[in-house]
């Protein structure tokens, strides 16, 4: 099929990942042609079992107007390249691309930095010469925070810790907690210094740029690995038989979990009517929060539907990550506020429940081809 390139185009940034595919699949519906920029770090990241070519590979083939280009987000050149080549016929950026864990930001920080932070002045700069009035829809972290959070007083139930605010009332983060004077783990740095920019980029050229500090981020198409994407990699183990580490307290640390179509229509949201420099939390909310071991029951129930017996292949390591979060829930207050026409349309059951049946297809297909 011939690409129409009388389109609006997007850009998207780790567009084989899961929230770039999601994004190009959302895109491709609004009848935008979309340049994908993946390079598939992801399997340096977390090896080739994180592979996002599978990905890659399955968007060439559903989705003609469709453009992957395997350019590395630290090549300003590159970059500057693609970017002038469109010009203002680029309307939409969606930066997803980033290395995304705690733990492997630690080994690497160089590299950390240049991705996450260095790479996402490299697109600000990019669209700022060439298509100054596009939307540029930056993918930050709750872990912007920093260890933050964890100064709320929880109380522990016998499955979680849960925050109630000073009215008693089951309570959430916003946008009003400082990032500053905590511990942020090398990665959430590398994610401030980005998130920063962004907002300078924004308020500086009051150009429109949007940032979501990003919850838990999942979905079917998640590659779930140990270091990154938890709900994923849990259910992965789960379905498999594998063993799970749950890092320090005590499997209650609770989590909001957000299904990467309802992320990527929020940025439609905010691309429709976009106010420069604006920062949302971008996580499930109130309703779509679990608790590690509140998720592994969840997830037993679906395997006894199936007839196969409670999976209890998982240890609890006293020691917590670096910086991680003991209890966080975003408050979707502001989005909301903005933009009331956007609501969480896919339930956390529902989300684990999609999880599960793809991780089933992959063992499936996966012994179908041994066989």
């Amino acid at each position: 099929m011939e690409q129409d390139y009388k389109k609006p185009i997007a850009i998207v940034t780790g567009s084989a990942g899961l929230i770039g595919s999601q994004a190009v699949k959302f895109l491709h519906e609004k009848d935008y042609r979309i340049i994908g920029i993946d390079n598939d770090m992801r399997s340096y990241f977390f090896g080739d079992e994180a592979s996002t070519k599978p990905n890659n590979d399955a968007l060439v083939n559903d989705y003609p107007d469709y453009e992957p280009n395997n350019i590395d987000i630290r090549n300003y050149e590159e970059l500057r390249n693609l970017f002038s080549h469109h010009g203002e016929n680029i309307k939409l950026i969606i930066h997803t691309a980033a290395q995304p864990s705690h733990d492997w930001a630690a080994k690497e920080p160089l590299t950390d930095f240049s991705v996450n932070a260095t790479g996402t002045v490299n697109l600000l700069e990019c669209t700022r010469l060439n298509c100054p009035d596009a939307t540029f829809i930056f993918t930050s972290t709750n872990k912007v925070y920093g260890d933050q959070p964890n100064n709320l007083i929880l109380a522990e139930t016998d499955w979680r810790y849960e925050y109630l605010d000073p009215g008693f009332n089951p309570g959430s983060v916003d946008e009003t907690m400082s990032i500053d004077q905590c511990k942020h783990s090398v990665f959430g740095a590398s994610k401030v210094a980005a998130d920063i920019m962004c907002q300078e980029y924004a308020r500086y050229w009051n150009m429109n740029i949007g940032i979501f500090r990003g919850g838990c981020l999942t979905g079917p198409d998640h590659a779930g690995a140990e270091l990154h994407g938890f709900l994923s990699y849990l259910i992965k183990c789960m379905v498999s038989g594998k063993p799970y580490t749950i890092f320090g307290y005590k499997g209650k640390q609770v989590r909001d979990n957000i299904h990467s179509w309802d992320l990527v229509n929020m940025f439609w949201e905010y691309h429709k009517d976009p106010k420069p420099g604006e920062v949302y939390n971008a996580g499930g909310g109130r309703g779509n929060d679990t608790s590690i071991l509140e998720a592994i029951y969840k997830v037993n129930e679906l395997q006894k539907i199936d007839g196969n017996d409670i999976w209890k292949n998982f240890t609890v390591s006293e020691e917590a990550r670096s910086g991680d979060h003991q209890w966080y829930i975003s408050d979707l207050k502001k989005f909301k506020e903005h933009y009331p026409s956007w609501e969480i349309t896919i339930s956390l059951d529902e989300i684990i429940k999609q999880i599960y049946e793809s991780e089933k297809s992959k063992i499936h297909n996966r012994s179908n081809s041994i066989h």
